[in-house]
């Protein structure tokens, strides 16, 4: 059965799945659109251009209701709901072929999405948490795949967290916002390492009583209430206000793990499906717990996923079968015939020992390989890839990124050495989860606290990436990069040649790699000192 599936809205998206197997998925976002878009016309077609055939059925993910007509409101499904009545199934016309119709709750997407994409095989009684910008609330899946709303433990646990720190920025504009900014939560994940978890103090205990209080919709035109309070637009660099990051985190994790502890049974899986599925703190925690006998988050456990989960539902209810095999890598290629300032660049043909070289020798390179990665968080097929030793080095790659400094920088680490720098006893390919690092000599990627939000590679889920880590360790004794995502700032990943040159030129990285061919930028000092020590090193052989 061939499904092909849509999510048209905030982070638009499309996926087709055939015969179980994911085949591709990409998000509205990517190719440098502005992150969170929704699907254009342009996307629908383009997809449309790389079907050889058409599809059996037409999915579409539910969202709010919208200023759509009446006739539409009955063929698609709203954002709520988790059993069979949230399920619209009919028939229509595609390219004159009748298909089936298909369409269910956003809250399904994000549960079907988790389970048909775990490990976990058809039949498996298990939990699941969606926690996200509007829904915070645990679930049971029963061996039939019956969904059993358990509680719905905090409204908005997304959208709270993420308001913490627009209250202290005096740059949110919270009089007219109707909702917290979509950036801010991660920001706030990278701010929270920063605390020292002191004991809050009253008027802080007042701040989280509003930030966690029980009511649909928590608009930040009321944090007016809170203007006279120190936190209120004090500014992201105080220590004060970080230290509260750290509570506040904490506080949203305890009331849901609270609720846990006093209502589920221990010993059986968990799924986590929302944006906050992307807090590698709270996975961490949840892990940590140790009350669950399993714990797992899709790479796309935001809206992202909601395309590839509503496929994945249709196909529960017209084969029977939840599961799908997938492949993080299944975007699309990158595009290489694109104009781009030639004169600018280097252009060799090149190998990982070479590539290892420069890495070894200071300077940053952009790294692109096959189809890009589905999901927010670079997995090495769109990255920014550099030597993880010197703390320099973070703070080039934020110049670059244009982000703050506060903000860390991942490691991607070979599997097999993650338990010796990281104490990471088992694989974590997705970048999902935060280590302990037990060596001082990866400030790079070392966060404040001593942590790294590590990605683990093995030769089966990036062969490629595998063999440069290798070739990298051979050269400085560690399997270990620095990996940050390829991007414009506030936009996805990048994936034609045109705008790699010119993010590689305006940006000032030092040159990019394309599967063996370097394309290095002449005016970069630190490519021109890496060709300065070469000669020398040269004169010195002869």
């Amino acid at each position: 059965m061939k499904i092909l599936s849509y999510n048209p809205g905030h982070d638009g998206s499309l996926a087709y799945i055939e015969d179980g197997r994911l085949i591709t998925s990409i998000e509205a976002e990517k190719d440098s659109h502005y992150r969170h878009s929704p699907l254009s016309i342009l996307d629908m077609l383009s997809f449309f251009g790389d079907l050889k055939e058409l599809p059996d059925v037409l999915c579409r993910s539910g969202w709010w209701p919208g200023n759509n007509n009446l006739t539409e409101q009955r063929l698609i499904s709203g954002y709520h709901g988790t059993g069979s009545d949230d399920i619209i199934v009919g028939k229509e016309k595609l390219f004159g072929k009748k298909v089936d119709s298909f369409s269910s709750s956003h809250e399904r997407s994000h549960l079907l999405c988790a389970f048909g994409m775990s490990n976990l095989p058809k039949g498996t009684p298990c939990y699941a948490l969606i926690w996200e910008g509007v829904i915070g609330s645990f679930y049971e899946i029963d061996d039939e795949l019956n969904i059993t709303k358990l509680a719905d433990v905090m409204p908005e646990p997304g959208h709270r967290y993420a308001l913490l720190y627009g209250l202290a920025d005096p740059t949110f504009d919270k009089k007219v916002a109707e909702f917290s900014r979509f950036s801010d939560a991660g920001k706030l994940m990278a701010l929270a390492s920063f605390s020292k978890r002191n004991k809050p103090s009253i008027e802080e205990e007042k701040i989280i009583s509003f930030l966690m209080q029980n009511c649909p919709h928590l608009k930040p035109q009321e944090c007016e209430t809170l203007r006279d309070y120190r936190h209120y637009n004090i500014g992201l660099d105080d220590p004060e206000f970080q230290n509260f990051a750290g509570i506040v985190s904490d506080r949203i994790f305890d009331r849901f793990y609270h609720y846990a502890e006093l209502n589920l049974k221990r010993n059986k899986p968990l799924l986590i499906a929302g944006g906050c599925g992307l807090n590698c703190d709270w996975n961490t925690k949840w892990k940590e717990t140790n009350f669950f006998s399993e714990v797992f988050v899709p790479p796309v456990a935001n809206d992202s996923g909601s395309a590839i989960g509503t496929a994945i539902d249709a196909q529960l209810y017209f084969t029977g079968n939840p599961k799908i095999e997938w492949n993080v890598y299944s975007g699309r290629e990158f595009v290489i015939d694109g104009e781009y300032d030639a004169s600018s660049f280097d252009v060799f043909d090149s190998n990982l020992e070479k590539v290892t070289e420069m890495l070894a020798n200071n300077l940053i390179l952009g790294w692109i390989n096959g189809k890009y990665e589905i999901g927010p968080r670079a997995l090495g097929n769109r990255s920014i890839l550099a030597a993880p030793f010197n703390d320099s080095s973070r703070e080039r790659l934020n110049e670059i990124k244009q982000r703050e400094q506060f903000r860390p920088i991942a490691p991607i680490c070979l599997e097999e050495d993650a338990k010796k720098w990281f104490n990471c006893n088992q694989p974590s390919p997705f970048m999902l989860y935060t280590q302990k690092v037990s060596t001082d000599a990866l400030a790079a990627v070392t966060h404040v606290n001593g942590t790294a939000r590590i990605q683990t590679v093995s030769s089966k889920s990036n062969n490629h990436l595998y063999d440069l880590l290798v070739a990298f360790k051979k050269c400085t004794g560690f399997g270990v990069l620095c990996n940050t995502s390829l991007n414009f700032n506030g936009k996805g990943f990048i994936n034609n040649i045109s705008d790699l040159s010119d993010y590689t030129i305006k940006h000032k990285l030092d040159g990019f790699v394309i599967e063996g061919k370097c394309y290095m930028l002449k005016s970069s000092q630190y490519y021109q000192k890496y060709l300065t020590m070469k000669n020398a090193n040269n004169r010195d052989i002869n």
